[in-house]
């Protein structure tokens, strides 16, 4: 089992777990929206897509996004996960994240979405 983040209680008090695959998109979810300099020890962690949210939007953003994402997966989460596929869809203020991978220790696929914006 592993901390849930974000970090809580359960309902006996102890420190809320989580099991293997929700772990991987909770990793997935920090390492996509923290910022490149949020992390005092590591200030290069992050892809800074937050900050893409409200930049104007264009197929431009989209590829930019997609590509800063994909480096940074690759870089902190590429021990853990083998990444199928990211699509990124910028429609107004909002931010549509998808990805589909495999968990390299067990082989089994997986796919998550993630939005960012309001």
């Amino acid at each position: 089992m592993n901390v849930r983040y974000p970090y809580g209680f359960d309902s006996t008090g102890q420190t809320a777990q989580c099991d293997d695959s929700d772990h991987i998109d909770q990793m997935l979810a920090q390492l996509l929206f923290t910022n490149p300099g949020e992390r005092v020890m590591q200030p290069n962690f992050g892809s800074g897509v937050a900050q893409l949210v409200f930049a104007p939007n264009s197929p431009q953003l989209a590829a930019t996004i997609e590509y800063t994402m994909q480096g940074a997966i690759q870089q902190y989460l590429g021990d853990v996960i083998a990444l199928q596929s990211l699509t990124v869809t910028a429609d107004d203020s909002m931010l549509t994240i998808d990805i589909s991978y495999v968990v390299r220790n067990t082989g089994q696929s997986a796919s998550l979405q993630l939005t960012q914006g309001s």
